[in-house]
């Protein structure tokens, strides 16, 4: 729980220990124009983009699949096209905020956007409340169960809008999604770093949920490394990258979270190239007096007492951080010869782990394999892993200056 912070209402595992929890929210979702026949990992997620910009979505343990282009806000009573109607979303909003006319029979976007609604503001974060008329709609990107992405502005700025659907005849649903929306809500506008997604609001609406956060232009670190056919990012590169994510996980553990998700699909890369962690709407406050069962995340990256459904502490994120940087020395997906049940079985039952390269720098194996242990207690706190990583780059810088040294001295001082 945040030290001296305020007790906020409504947030599932603040003010009790609460293990029976379901992730409603976060559905599988897939990207738009494709076929349902795609092939994802039964625990894996799907991270998707338009234009090289991403927003990472999560599943959660169990085995799923597309549940079609349509979301069932589609079929609900107050949505229902009538044959008279004939306009668009675009005439029905305020002069302001917009949908493109491509959008004008999405219903989602339709419930936000519908300025005869009354746009409910966020319990207890009222100044995170957006305002619709500076939020313009461009097309989806990505799609579940409960919700789609969207790519869009506000007030000017590229931004990513995700909109949840609350079920319609399913009221302890619907409480437990809401409840779920306002700790993703209280998550976002508590975390405040150079390393974490930059949230920009949201707010509800009588059959919607609305989540606005940045765009991140370069998409994900596994969906940068896919596109480069699973080779490596230059060391160098890969360590400052790695430094990020440690900067940012350290701040989180520091406001006592737990992202519980961390993984190559949640890193987003910035235009500078630095690594924003995203998706916290499965992280949850961590309970110092008793343990948590796992309810989500990806068993590529997930650790052993997660996988078992054992109690578990901040510690998850060190090891997902060791299987992170191990992504980003060697580019490839973990365990990429298994099914993610197979990886599993193997990390659990076999200590299995991926195989660090011969040639890797000792100072980046120790973090891998003290981050990756099997025990716990074993696997460095945050604050250790940036200090470690902080003297990997200063080895590279130094090996760097000294190799282009005694490139200069081998070369001929004068053209002949």
């Amino acid at each position: 729980m945040l030290e001296g912070g305020p007790k906020f209402t409504g947030i599932i595992g603040l003010n009790k220990h609460d293990n029976n929890y379901d992730d409603f929210s976060q559905g599988f979702y897939h990207k738009l124009g494709e076929g349902s026949n795609m092939s994802i990992d039964s625990s894996g997620s799907l991270q998707t983009s338009n234009g090289g910009g991403s927003v990472a979505m999560s599943i959660d343990n169990s085995s799923v699949g597309s549940n079609g282009s349509h979301t069932r806000i589609l079929n609900h009573q107050g949505l229902r096209r009538r044959a008279t109607d004939n306009h668009s979303v675009a005439l029905s909003v305020n002069r302001r905020g917009r949908v493109t006319h491509a959008l004008s029979d999405d219903a989602l976007a339709q419930a936000l956007m519908d300025s005869n609604s009354p746009t409910l503001g966020l319990e207890n974060f009222d100044e995170w409340t957006i305002d619709l008329r500076m939020l313009n709609m461009g097309a989806p990107f990505a799609q579940g169960a409960f919700g789609k992405l969207y790519r869009g502005t506000y007030n000017g700025e590229d931004v990513a809008i995700k909109i949840l659907e609350r079920p319609e005849n399913n009221p302890e649903k619907a409480q437990l999604m809401e409840q779920q929306f306002q700790q993703e809500v209280m998550m976002l506008a508590t975390l405040k770093h150079p390393n974490i997604v930059r949230f920009i609001g949201g707010c509800r609406k009588p059959m919607v949920w609305c989540i606005v956060t940045e765009y991140a232009k370069g998409g994900s670190v596994r969906q940068f490394l896919t596109k480069r056919h699973n080779r490596a990012v230059p060391l160098k590169l890969a360590v400052k990258q790695a430094l990020d994510v440690a900067r940012g996980m350290e701040y989180v553990h520091r406001l006592g979270l737990i992202h519980r998700d961390l993984k190559s699909d949640n890193l987003l890369i910035n235009a500078d190239k630095s690594i924003k962690i995203a998706d916290f709407g499965v992280a949850r406050i961590e309970v110092q007096t008793e343990g948590m069962t796992p309810e989500t995340g990806t068993y590529r990256w997930m650790a052993p007492e997660m996988i078992q459904h054992r109690p578990y502490t901040q510690k998850v994120d060190v090891y997902s951080f060791g299987i992170v940087l191990w992504e980003l020395i060697t580019g490839l997906l973990p365990f990429q010869n298994m099914t993610a049940v197979q990886a599993a079985f193997a990390v659990v039952n076999k200590g299995v782990r991926p195989v660090i390269p011969h040639d890797c720098l000792p100072i980046l194996s120790e973090i891998m394999t003290r981050c990756w242990d099997a025990n716990p207690d074993v696997r460095p706190p945050f604050t250790d892993v940036v200090r470690m990583l902080e003297n990997a780059e200063n080895e590279i810088m130094t090996t760097v200056r000294k190799a282009r040294f005694r490139c200069c001295m081998v070369q001929p001082m004068t053209a002949d």
